[in-house]
């Protein structure tokens, strides 16, 4: 007789280890980088021309800041899935918000070219603003850091009467995303291999974040992707009058 109980314990142990594992590399990675170069500045600082110097400072900079988006995932990661994620729903007009995402992400990107096509009288949309501009952030850095220099990132937002809902797309003119890479995209620590995010650092946890966060404010999101760039769309529902009450309950 099969022991399903069992089966199922080991299946979520090793899920467990697997993310330990995961998890361990992915800082041991930044954390022997900084030990590195810290050592290298100790030891030879006299030896050491001030660009050579200058250079590892700023290897070491770049680092820690790995680092610490990552430890700030896994944070996150780990609110949501302990269901301790707090989320104060608002019923509000959401281009603010996605204007505030894409200057902030245009300071990053200075080559990149940004287009905002925004309907007018936008219907409003239940979600928590934070949690939104997190999405926002994650789905437009994605679409820049992915594309070459120079290149458009267009964010779209339109409205879809017939279905009652709020279409938010980011478009890209990046590498794209081959159909066996598209199914594993939003399951955590992955990560689109080609030549070009070889060189990108980065933990693949920001679409899995971002889908869960997405879904969390009963949202959908999907990914359309070919060789000439990606187009991820998200869809939530237009607020009701309900939704007044329930933001109240919720807050």
């Amino acid at each position: 007789m099969v022991n399903v109980k069992d089966d199922s314990n080991n299946t979520l142990e090793q899920a467990h280890l697997d993310f330990i594992s995961t998890v361990s590399h992915e800082l041991r990675t930044p954390l022997t980088s900084i030990r590195g170069f810290a050592d290298t500045l100790l030891t030879s600082y006299d030896r050491l021309t001030p660009e050579q110097r200058e250079k590892f400072l700023h290897i070491i900079k770049d680092q820690s800041n790995r680092l610490i988006s990552l430890v700030e995932n896994l944070l996150t990661v780990s609110k949501m899935q302990s269901d301790k994620e707090l989320m104060i729903y608002k019923t509000v007009d959401v281009t603010p918000f996605i204007d505030a995402a894409v200057q902030m992400i245009k300071n990053q990107y200075k080559t990149h070219k940004y287009i905002c096509n925004f309907d007018k009288n936008i219907p409003k949309i239940l979600i928590d603003t934070d949690k939104f501009q997190q999405i926002m952030l994650n789905l437009i850095d994605n679409a820049s850091k992915y594309s070459n220099e120079g290149s458009t990132v267009q964010v779209n937002v339109v409205p879809d009467y017939q279905n009652n809902s709020l279409i938010i797309s980011v478009k890209d003119e990046g590498i794209g995303i081959s159909k066996e890479d598209i199914n594993k995209i939003f399951n955590k620590f992955s990560r689109v291999d080609s030549p070009l995010t070889r060189k990108i650092q980065g933990n693949g946890l920001g679409l899995y974040i971002t889908k869960t966060l997405v879904e969390k404010m009963n949202g959908k999101i999907s990914v359309e992707s070919s060789s000439c760039g990606s187009e991820f769309k998200i869809e939530f529902p237009f607020a009701s009058p309900d939704d007044n009450a329930k933001k109240k309950i919720k807050e």
